[in-house]
């Protein structure tokens, strides 16, 4: 009974997770869903900033500290090793909520693109990116990285296979497809508002800390392989030369 309550538990959080995720795509590209980053209540432009960084640290503070190994190590005395990524997934989506919800937007506009054409292509730039982030999860471990996969072993009795080190399409032209991913959905916008260019550069200096220490624990887990692949394949740019 405990092991199909994980399971549960651990599919509500991935359902959960996949409709922030939807969620998340709408938000930024001012799609469809009906509070976006550019919509919302106005409040002066000083308290718009401190409100917007403050939720942008509080997923960041939580996105981070939660992944960390010494974290983890402590978090399992009190919750189940099986249900600790579906947590991490939860309390991730729970932050995103959070911001999407409470967000103030600046509308003041940075830039515009007139032209229908190019404005469309820069918005297919963006969706493109989206699409990146989607497939990088498959490429690696899909269900693994949402909790799914250590549930449904838990729940089948069913030990976790070792992870393997490989390095499949996208990721042998950059080490953090993923990431780039999420950089192309958020600069690439027919119309950049001022509030639009906070959440940009705010999470764009996050994910290259967040790198940072990623790769801290890579080499902790894979060593010379990791280290190898780190001199031979760039960071994010695929035209440059390895970091």
């Amino acid at each position: 009974m405990s092991r199909f309550i994980a399971f549960i538990y651990g599919l509500a959080s991935y359902i959960l997770a996949a409709v922030t995720l939807l969620y998340a795509i709408g938000f930024v590209s001012g799609l469809v869903v009906p509070k976006t980053i550019d919509t919302g209540i106005s409040v002066p432009i000083a308290e718009a900033i401190i409100v917007n960084l403050f939720l942008m640290s509080v997923f960041a503070l939580q996105h981070s500290v939660m992944a960390r190994k010494p974290f983890k190590k402590w978090w399992t005395q009190f919750v189940p090793e099986s249900i600790e990524r579906s947590t991490y997934v939860l309390f991730s989506s729970l932050a995103l909520i959070l911001l999407f919800w409470q967000w103030r937007p600046i509308p003041a506009v940075v830039w515009h693109v007139d032209n229908p054409q190019i404005a469309a292509a820069v918005m297919g730039l963006s969706l493109a990116g989206w699409l990146i982030v989607l497939t990088s999860t498959f490429l690696i471990n899909h269900f693994e990285l949402f909790g799914l996969e250590q549930v449904s072993s838990n729940f089948a009795s069913r030990p976790m296979q070792p992870a393997g080190f490989r390095t499949p399409l996208y990721y042998k032209f950059v080490r953090h497809p993923l990431y780039l991913g999420f950089i192309i959905a958020f600069w690439a916008t027919p119309t950049m508002t001022v509030g639009h260019l906070l959440f940009a550069a705010v999470t764009t200096a996050y994910i290259l800390v967040g790198i940072m220490l990623e790769e801290h624990d890579l080499i902790a887990l894979f060593g010379d392989d990791y280290r190898r692949y780190k001199e031979r394949v760039p960071m994010l740019m695929p035209w440059r030369k390895p970091d």
